[in-house]
């Protein structure tokens, strides 16, 4: 069998549709103008990554206010907060430009999603006719980092906040199911910054790992192997604005214990790594045959969202034909090091713009879907 491939996510949205979310936060535009841009961008994003020969296409998550928050919030800027969330809670991350992106903070519950993914696929699916398609959604992990640190929330113990997230994160991936995905991934960027341990940021500092681990399969516990196949797991050092926040720790932090969620693939950052080969042996070596039923599956970064220049087909063709040295090859997929935008306001500072840097996003896809089949060729399967 070729070697897979399949895009994480997110794109970088239009100026147009930034535009019009920032209007939208200022109160100058409506609820109904912002969705005419945000179907504008999801059509167009679902049409060109058709072309590239991408196995399973997304919308780019246009409509979506980040990766991190969509299920609680409209926009960035706060529009669509529930009541019984406030907008001033711990930071998600601090990135190494200096920017950094925060999280709400719970104050009552029960805690419910206010929008699923799956609500926005089900509009963007009409654009993809007949060609499959993937979502992502957060994973619960992430959502947890909404409950205080050191603290309760009054009349809502924490184990009954876990158990209503693992209820709403599970409901939100069979409803992407339901609504005719084919594949859907979970975003994990929080699995590599919970070891870097920044004072600036308590939560890195708290050792959560096993525990973001053990809530994560949580919710994958609650799907057979067969529907374990299809859902992922994305974990990347971050990237936002053409900025990562913890690509300073060591992967060998976050790689024994990855392969421990129960989770049929995983979407893995590599192209920006340093030593390369060096995780490609650790994956080998971790990766698990049998995960509760299902054989797992390394998709390597082999693309770098972060860096406008085109990686060619050659390129990733011989990035793949390294990690096959290490990862058996009925293991191994290819994808990019992560979301091109998972934020829906991204100047794309390095690109030059968020115009430009979506055109850039499309020939990186069509290149990586060509290296892989180059790098199938070359391997012989």
């Amino acid at each position: 069998m070729p070697i897979p491939t399949e895009v994480v996510g997110s794109l970088p949205r239009p100026m147009a549709l930034q535009q019009a979310f920032a209007d939208y936060d200022a109160g100058n535009i409506t609820k109904e103008d912002l969705v005419k841009e945000q179907d504008k961008a999801a059509k167009d994003s679902v049409v060109r990554m058709s072309q590239t020969g991408e196995t399973y296409v997304t919308d780019g998550e246009q409509r979506a206010s980040s990766f991190a928050t969509y299920p609680i919030v409209d926009t960035l800027g706060g529009k669509g907060l529930s009541s019984k969330l406030r907008a001033d809670g711990q930071y998600f991350a601090i990135f190494d430009d200096g920017h950094h992106r925060q999280l709400p903070r719970l104050i009552s519950g029960p805690f419910r999603y206010t929008t699923y993914a799956y609500e926005n696929f089900e509009k963007s699916k009409p654009y993809g006719g007949s060609h499959p398609m993937k979502t992502a959604v957060i994973a619960p992990s992430m959502l947890y980092l909404l409950y205080p640190l050191n603290g309760d929330v009054e009349g809502y113990p924490k184990d009954l906040f876990v158990e209503d997230l693992v209820s709403e994160c599970e409901k939100d991936i069979r409803g992407c199911f339901a609504a005719g995905a084919k594949r859907v991934s979970i975003d994990f960027t929080e699995g590599r910054l919970a070891a870097k341990n920044d004072p600036r940021n308590p939560w890195t500092g708290a050792q959560l790992l096993k525990s973001f681990i053990d809530l994560n399969n949580k919710v994958l516990d609650r799907f057979t192997p067969e529907e374990r196949k299809n859902i992922g797991i994305h974990t990347c050092p971050g990237g936002d604005c053409d900025s990562v926040h913890s690509s300073d720790v060591d992967y060998h932090e976050l790689l024994p214990s990855l392969f421990q969620m129960n989770a049929g693939y995983f979407l893995i950052q590599l192209a920006s790594e340093k030593d390369k080969t060096k995780v490609y042996k650790e994956i080998g070596e971790t990766i698990r045959k049998d995960a509760n039923g299902v054989k797992q599956v390394a998709f390597i970064g082999v693309i770098n969202p972060l860096n406008p220049k085109v990686e060619t087909p050659e390129e990733v063709c011989a990035d793949l034909v390294e990690a096959a040295k290490y990862i058996p090859t009925d293991q191994l997929g290819a994808t990019d090091d992560c979301g091109f935008s998972p934020f829906s306001i991204d100047q794309k500072p390095k690109h030059g713009s968020p115009d430009f840097a979506r055109d850039v996003a499309f020939q990186k896809i069509a290149n990586r879907v060509k290296g892989a089949k180059m790098a199938s060729e070359k391997i012989g399967i």
